[in-house]
């Protein structure tokens, strides 16, 4: 099973290789996150800054947690 976000006013989504209780986490903290990014040199790991820059994107619209087989 993966589990993305879907934005549900454009009807994009993203797939990062993750567990749901990590996306659910990353929304619930963006901006947790967003500073850590913000001040660290070696980055953060993948998945979080793909879906930080798809949350970026699409900031503003209803953006929901989905799951595929």
């Amino acid at each position: 099973m993966r589990y993305g976000y879907h934005c549900e006013e454009c009807e994009e989504a993203i797939w990062p290789a993750t567990s749901a209780s990590e996306l659910r986490w990353l929304i619930r903290r963006e901006h947790v996150a967003r500073e850590v990014a913000g001040h660290t040199q070696a980055g953060l790991d993948t998945w979080i800054m793909e879906a930080l820059d798809f949350l970026t994107h699409h900031g503003g619209h209803s953006i929901v947690l989905s799951k595929r087989p």
